[in-house]
């Protein structure tokens, strides 16, 4: 639907809607400087699946790392010590290799 973001990367786009469901508007080539900007979060994206697909914990806190929000509030340490936590409590359902 976003001609220039990456194919299977998840958007919002504009739907119209009657009885034969939904069905998502093409919308074509986005201004460059909004797909720098979403192509920030796509990477972290990208970065937090390949984390989970290899189960690699530390492919997992360098997407975090990269996140634009946590990096902006939290410094490395914190955030390594938050991710720590989150596999530990975690644990159960995340196996790592």
């Amino acid at each position: 639907m976003v001609t220039n973001l990456p194919n299977g990367c998840c958007v919002e786009v504009p739907c119209l809607v009657d009885k034969g469901g939904i069905h998502p508007c093409h919308v074509g080539d986005l201004p460059p400087q909004c797909v720098a900007l979403n192509r920030t979060n796509i990477n972290v994206q990208e970065l937090a699946v390949k984390a989970a697909l290899e189960k690699d914990k530390n492919a997992a806190l360098q997407a975090i790392m990269f996140d634009q929000l946590t990096s902006a509030i939290l410094t490395p340490r914190e955030i390594e010590k938050m991710v720590d936590e989150m596999f530990k409590v975690e644990a159960k359902w995340i196996p790592l290799k």
